[in-house]
């Protein structure tokens, strides 16, 4: 045999016997740098809060003031916003949601529907602010 087959045969032996014990040391412990994950939020932000500050008979001005101009409006049909909002975090999660205003010929709000809706606490605050307002002093 020839000194350099030798050699490469000592170093390949080598190289196997160093994996084998490399091998037992476990993958676990090795700390390998992740790949940042950029959340992508698209559209209006919608919360609970803005929702149950929404009322019938709120004019337009009022309703954008809450929450902002809407995302989509229908060029053909304006007594309806719709708002949508989405954040995706690739790999972690995806979430998505819907709010749809109509309004009547008067421009005020009539419907609200989609994904949220006013809360009935709400309603229970005002039936007692109202109750506390009409009871005698």
């Amino acid at each position: 045999m020839r000194v350099g087959s030798i050699r490469a045969m000592r170093i390949l032996i080598l190289m196997i016997a160093s994996l084998c014990l490399l091998s037992g040391c476990g993958i676990s412990n090795i700390k390998i740098p992740k790949l940042y994950k950029v959340a992508i939020q698209q559209g209006n932000v919608i919360t609970q809060d803005m929702v149950d500050k929404l009322k019938p008979g709120m004019t337009r001005r009022q309703v954008a003031f809450v929450m902002g101009e809407p995302v989509i409006q229908d060029p053909f049909d304006d007594t309806k916003w719709v708002y949508l909002y989405s954040i995706d975090v690739p790999g972690v999660f995806s979430q998505e949601s819907r709010l749809i205003l109509f309004f009547d010929e008067n421009d005020l709000l009539t419907v609200i529907s989609g994904d949220y809706a006013p809360s009935d606490a709400t309603a229970e605050q005002e039936e007692a602010a109202d109750a506390a307002s009409n009871s005698p002093s």
